[in-house]
C-alpha cells in the first residue's frame, strides 16, 4: 500500500484528505507544519507528499531539497501563476489550487505514483544491466578487462578511496570516470587532475586556491580544484609526482574533510571522494622515503591494476577497430578498414605505449591514407620506424624490415632520438615523433630521459 503525508495547518482540510485517501486505499500520516513532517519522513518511508505552501514557521517547498527523492505535490489557496511557477523551479512534482475537486487530486497522485514506481524500475533495471554489461568506452573481453568491470560496479557505491595501477596509456582515467558515473555521486562534478602537468610551483595553489595577496600576483581569492570537487569526486593522475610537502596537506585534506587556501588562516569544509592513480611502484617510493607512507595508506584502501595492452590479446583488434571507426567518424573520413597484415601486427607488438599509443598511430594512419584500406606503410610507429611492403602495396611485409621490428627497441630509439635532435624544442620534436607534447613528456619521464639530453 503506497504512503502519503499530508502537511497542512488547518485541522479540517488534514482530516479531509485523510478520509479521501484512505478511501482510495492509501496508507496516510499528517503533519501540521514542516518541523513535525521531517520527524515523521525520518521515522517512516513516504512514497508522496501533499503539502500546503503556506505553513506556519518553513514554507511547504522547503521540504523539496531536503527530501528530493519523494515526489511532493504543493497546494495552497493563493492560487497564481507565478506561484505555480516558483514551486515547480523548486522541484514540486505538481501543482494544485484550493478548493480543488477530490477526482482531480485522486487522478494527480495516481499518476504522479505510477511515474514514480516506473522510475524505481528504470533504475533496478540499469542497475542490473550495469552488472552483466561492461562500461562504455571500456572495449575488449579479456579476462582481465572483465575483473576490472566487475571490480568497478563493486566498488562504485562505496565512496571509498581507490588507487588505480598501470603503464602509461592503459586507460586509469576512464576508469576512474567509470567509478564516478556508477557511485551516488555521478550527478556532481568530476575534477580530473594530472599533477605531472602541472609545474611543482603551481601545484599547490591549483590544487588548494589561495587568499588574495597570498604572494606576488595574487590581485584576487582563487578557489582550488580540490574545493571544486567538493560534493563530486577529485581523480589525481600521476600522484607520484607530488611533493612531500603537498602530499602532507593532502593528508590533512582527506583526514579531516576540510582545505585551507594558500596564505589563509581559515579552512573550508569539503565533501569529496578521491580516486589517484600512477604508473609508478608507490611502496617503493614509501620505503625510498619519497611518497609518505600514511597517506599511501590512507590512498591504498582498494587498489584496482590496470593490464598492458600487449597482454589483452584479442582486445588488441578490437580496440583498433573501434578507434578506427570512431576517429574515422570525428574526422568526417569516408569509411576505411585494417588489411589483414596490419592486425597481424598490432597483435605482435609490445605496445610500450598503450591504448594512447594506439589511438595516436591510428589517428596518423587515417590522415596518411587515400584508400578504403589502412596497409602497412600508413602505420608509423615514430618517425623512421614504418611498416612497409615490398611493393609498397598491401601485400606481405619485407621480411628484412620485419625482422627489424621483431628486434628494435622503440626505447632505444627514442633515446637515440632525443640525444640527436637536443637542440629542438619539446613541440618540434613531439610533431616529428608524431606524439603529442604530453605523450613525450610521459615517455621522458618513464625512460628517465632530462630535457637536455648529454
Amino acid at each position: 500500500m503506497n504512503t502519503i503525508l499530508v502537511i497542512d495547518d488547518e485541522k479540517l482540510i488534514r482530516d479531509s484528505l485523510k478520509r479521501l485517501l484512505e478511501k482510495n486505499n492509501y496508507q496516510v500520516s499528517i503533519a501540521e507544519t514542516v518541523e513535525e513532517a521531517t520527524k515523521l519522513i525520518h521515522d517512516q518511508a513516504f512514497d508522496l507528499i501533499l503539502s500546503d505552501l503556506r505553513l506556519p514557521g518553513a514554507p511547504g517547498t522547503s521540504l523539496i531539497e531536503q527530501f528530493s527523492d519523494i515526489p511532493i505535490i504543493i497546494m495552497t489557496s493563493y492560487a497564481s501563476v507565478s506561484s505555480a511557477v516558483d514551486a515547480m523551479k523548486l522541484g514540486a512534482i505538481d501543482y494544485i489550487s484550493k478548493p480543488f475537486d477530490h477526482a482531480e487530486l485522486i487522478l494527480m497522485i495516481q499518476r504522479v505514483m505510477k511515474e514514480r514506481q516506473m522510475a524505481l524500475e528504470n533504475s533496478a533495471l540499469k542497475k542490473e544491466i550495469a552488472k552483466d554489461y561492461t562500461i562504455s568506452g571500456m572495449i575488449g573481453d579479456c579476462p582481465a578487462m572483465l575483473d576490472i568491470n566487475s571490480i568497478i560496479h563493486k566498488v562504485a557505491p562505496m565512496d571509498t578511496s581507490v588507487l588505480i595501477l598501470g603503464e602509461t596509456g592503459t586507460g586509469k582515467e576512464l576508469v576512474a570516470r567509470a567509478i564516478h558515473e556508477f557511485s551516488d555521486r555521478h550527478n556532481s562534478t568530476l575534477i580530473s587532475i594530472n599533477c605531472a602537468a602541472i609545474a611543482e610551483n603551481l601545484i599547490e595553489s591549483e590544487l588548494f586556491g589561495y587568499d588574495k595577496g597570498a604572494f606576488t600576483g595574487a590581485d584576487h581569492d582563487h578557489p582550488g580544484l580540490i574545493e571544486a570537487a567538493n560534493g563530486g569526486t577529485l581523480f589525481l593522475d600521476e600522484i607520484g609526482e607530488l611533493s612531500l610537502e603537498v602530499q602532507a596537506r593532502l593528508l590533512r585534506v582527506l583526514q579531516e574533510n576540510e582545505v585551507r587556501r594558500v596564505g589563509s588562516t581559515q579552512t573550508r569544509q569539503i565533501d569529496i571522494r578521491l580516486i589517484a592513480a600512477t604508473h609508478k611502484n608507490l611502496q617503493k617510493m614509501v620505503d625510498d622515503n619519497l611518497f609518505r607512507s600514511d597517506l599511501y595508506f590512507r590512498l591504498n584502501v582498494f587498489d584496482i591494476t590496470l593490464p598492458p595492452l600487449k597482454e589483452r590479446g584479442d582486445d588488441i583488434t578490437k580496440l583498433a577497430n573501434y578507434f578506427l571507426i570512431d576517429m574515422g567518424k570525428k574526422m568526417a573520413h569516408a569509411p576505411v578498414k585494417f588489411s589483414p597484415i596490419v592486425l597481424e601486427k598490432f597483435k605482435e607488438y609490445h605496445w610500450p605505449g598503450n591504448i594512447r599509443e594506439m589511438q595516436n598511430i591510428i589517428e596518423r594512419a587515417l590522415i596518411l591514407t587515400d584508400t578504403d584500406e589502412i596497409c602497412p606503410e600508413h602505420i608509423t610507429l615514430f618517425k623512421e620506424i614504418t611498416l612497409t611492403s615490398k611493393d609498397g602495396g598491401c601485400g606481405s611485409l619485407d621480411p628484412e624490415i620485419s625482422q627489424d621490428l621483431n628486434t628494435l627497441s622503440l626505447d632505444e630509439y627514442l633515446v637515440h632520438f632525443l640525444k640527436e635532435n637536443k637542440h629542438q624544442t619539446e613541440t618540434e620534436l613531439a610533431k616529428q615523433l608524431g606524439i603529442s607534447r604530453k605523450t613525450l613528456w610521459e615517455k621522458r619521464h618513464r625512460l628517465n630521459i632530462p630535457k637536455k639530453a648529454k
